[in-house]
């Protein structure tokens, strides 16, 4: 075979080619890229932050909210030793409510397993014995600010048994919050100062240095509303939940 035959076979293979339909392996390629997006998306709802977190103190009403929330009752008494899940749903969105118990022997074991998923946190604040309570309820709330894993979570502190005439004021709690929280950080420095923690394994600064606490100069967007799960009043609740999901 000369040089002229072998181009000629050489331009017919190549016309062959050529009108090859290439649709067929196109449409295969899309196809297997949708799949793999429709993969990753899964994959990411899957692992997104979708929960809301309920906790605080025993007996400041978490699991009488958890109750009147989803289940339009209030219960007498009711002390939970474990947590209670349940949906919310609105307007055709749903997101799921854990209940963390109070009690701080399995409060923060508890939170830890749930941390990661949260969405939202709602800290619920008896508004009745708050100044007996500052420091607990101030220290509670502290671990959770400076917990790195809570950084991208908004805060919702419910300040409830409103109805009762010897409730605190929101103004005067969220005051009280930031005098008491300003003494623990200063003590929490202090003690891991005399433990010797590298910067590393410290938990997140809360605040801004060589101010006094503030919660307005925290990362988390955390906002106050008055509540009061016996008389139903969960409006606030229910509105900061509908703007979430």
């Amino acid at each position: 075979m000369n040089v002229e035959e072998e181009s000629e076979v050489v331009d017919k293979k190549w016309k062959k080619f050529g009108e090859i339909n290439m649709t067929p392996v196109f449409l295969a390629a899309v196809i297997g890229l949708l799949f793999i997006a429709i993969f990753v998306i899964l994959r990411k709802r899957s692992s997104a932050r979708r929960d809301f977190l309920l906790t605080g103190l025993s007996e400041s009403g978490k699991s009488a909210i958890f109750m009147r929330l989803l289940h339009k009752k209030y219960p007498d008494t009711y002390v939970s030793v474990k947590e209670n899940v349940g949906e919310y749903k609105s307007g055709g969105l749903t997101g799921k409510i854990i209940d963390i118990p109070g009690h701080y022997r399995v409060r923060d074991k508890c939170f830890d397993q749930y941390k990661r998923t949260a969405k939202g946190v709602i800290f619920v604040v008896d508004s009745v014995t708050i100044q007996k309570d500052i420091r607990d309820v101030a220290d509670a709330l502290y671990t959770i600010l400076s917990d790195g894993a809570t950084i991208p979570c908004s805060f919702l502190v419910l300040c409830n048994k409103q109805d009762l005439a010897t409730a605190k004021s929101v103004k005067v709690i969220k005051h009280s919050l930031e005098k008491e929280m300003n003494l623990v950080r200063g003590t929490r420095g202090r003690k891991l100062e005399v433990l010797g923690v590298n910067d590393a394994n410290k938990p997140t600064h809360l605040g801004k240095i060589g101010k006094d606490f503030e919660f307005t100069h925290l990362q988390q967007n955390i906002q106050f509303y008055e509540c009061s799960a016996k008389e139903g009043q969960l409006n606030h609740l229910t509105d900061w939940l509908d703007r979430m999901l």
